[in-house]
């Protein structure tokens, strides 16, 4: 069987997972797979789960905020903010449903505020070169 090697870079952890027969995501687009020897591929994921299929069989889930995707040499590589990894996929649906959406919204929040500062600023130094 064919395989290929995962790199998962997050804000806190790096993981490298060998012998990967296949991984199963979602873009803009909509699902996509990757095979090993694939040609070059970059995308941007979305908010969810995707999967990978081991050379042994064996299934695991991976959990996302949305992040780069790019598969080159034979090797698929994801940077993203944060990352979730399971074998079981009822477990990873509840933790992602529960930590990366309160993550998601917590950001959103953030950047509101940010938002918000940068218009009373722009206000002031308006305001400034009236003056």
């Amino acid at each position: 069987m064919n395989t290929f090697t995962l790199h998962l870079f997050a804000a806190d952890r790096y993981e490298r997972i060998d012998g990967a027969a296949s991984f199963v995501g979602e873009d803009m687009s909509g699902s996509f797979g990757l095979l090993a020897r694939h040609d070059r591929f970059m995308t941007v994921l979305t908010f969810g789960l995707a999967r990978l299929l081991l050379s042994d069989g064996s299934r695991e889930y991976l959990g996302f905020p949305g992040g780069l995707l790019y598969f080159i040499d034979n090797e698929l590589r994801i940077s993203t903010r944060r990352y979730l990894r399971d074998t079981d996929v009822e477990r990873i649906t509840q933790a992602l449903t529960c930590e990366l959406l309160e993550e998601e919204q917590a950001l959103q929040q953030t950047r509101r505020k940010l938002h918000r500062l940068e218009a009373e600023m722009l206000k002031r130094l308006a305001q400034l070169g009236r003056d």
